[in-house]
């Protein structure tokens, strides 16, 4: 069994072809699919989807950082709503991205800690989306702090010490396609880590991994990362596959949720 924590299979490069997606997903052993949202556009695609595979793909809530605007207050309105409405497996993707544009960097900050506070009143995990702000990151992280706050640092790119910090808050790391990169990095950090540390994602349609880089995406192609993260850890695919299954299993409290 095999968990994508993280991907945008509702999205609109895959219209009409989700259900193939899918199909390719368990084909490849990929049983079930986490669904971090984007903003107020991108719900109904979502639910729709998690709704017609309920026991497959799993929806969160929340605001992308790059969809932070001047409607930040009526992005969030929404959020709220749905999160008083239905059941979530977790508040995301939130967090801060100063890699595309500064612009809106004091109403990120301000609309993250707001939903680390979302997760605290709902007590859900997180998924943190994070790109050039690490630092910015874990200090609004360490201002709303709380007992029980967990998650995924997703499509993590820092270094060694980084990625020990992230795991004294109580956090798990989010390792993607970049892993098969061949100048990453990532696979140097994993080797100082151990397979209980981390969760394995896709970020599809992004990101996909070697041999299909420059292609789109897909959680079938989980399969690729799972072979990479095995040769780091020189571990049997299938021993890393069932560790990193069981961690997404207790962050996210999946055996919970229906």
């Amino acid at each position: 069994m095999l968990i994508d924590t993280h991907a945008h299979i509702y999205s609109e490069e895959f219209n009409g072809e989700s259900d193939e997606v899918i199909k390719r997903a368990i084909g490849n052993g990929v049983t079930k699919i986490l669904l971090p949202n984007i903003d107020s556009s991108s719900i109904k695609k979502m639910l729709d989807l998690s709704e017609k595979y309920s026991k497959i793909c799993y929806p969160m809530m929340g605001i992308h950082p790059t969809s932070v605007n001047d409607d930040f207050e009526e992005e969030l309105e929404v959020i709220e709503y749905w999160l008083s409405r239905k059941k979530f497996i977790a508040i995301g993707e939130i967090g801060i991205d100063l890699y595309w544009d500064k612009t809106y960097r004091e109403e990120q900050e301000y609309i993250f800690r707001r939903q680390l506070r979302l997760a605290r009143s709902y007590d859900l995990p997180v998924s943190v989306h994070l790109r050039d702000s690490y630092e910015v990151v874990v200090e609004n992280i360490q201002k709303e702090y709380f007992d029980g706050l967990k998650g995924v640092f997703h499509c993590f790119s820092g270094n060694e010490q980084q990625a020990q910090e992230v795991l004294s808050m109580g956090f798990k790391i989010g390792i993607g396609g970049t892993v098969t990169f061949k100048n990453s990095n990532v696979d140097k950090v994993l080797s100082s880590l151990k397979p209980e540390d981390i969760v394995l994602e896709t970020d599809a349609p992004y990101l996909s991994p070697v041999p299909l880089r420059g292609k789109r995406n897909e959680s079938g192609n989980l399969v690729f990362i799972l072979k990479k993260v095995a040769d780091i850890f020189q571990m049997p695919e299938h021993e890393i596959a069932h560790i990193t299954s069981q961690t997404a299993t207790e962050v996210f409290n999946l055996d919970n949720f229906n």
